[in-house]
């Protein structure tokens, strides 16, 4: 699961800097940028709709933040 959810951070990342590079060279000349952010936006709510099915049929469990008492 962690492997998962690792390739899509990087995917998502990869996207992110691919839209800023394709605004930085055609500064607005093509949708090439346009087009890597639609699929980060995409792929961001995908990984979030994966991680709620993943609750609901049990494969990850949240674990809590553990509290200390002082």
């Amino acid at each position: 699961m962690r492997i998962v959810v690792l390739i899509a951070f990087v995917l998502i990342l990869g996207s992110l800097f691919s839209g800023l590079y394709f605004v930085m060279k055609d500064k607005g000349k093509s949708n090439r940028a346009v087009n890597a952010l639609t699929f980060r936006i995409g792929f961001s709510i995908l990984l979030f709709l994966f991680i709620l099915l993943s609750y609901r049929m049990g494969w990850i469990h949240p674990s809590g933040i553990p509290l200390t008492s002082r």
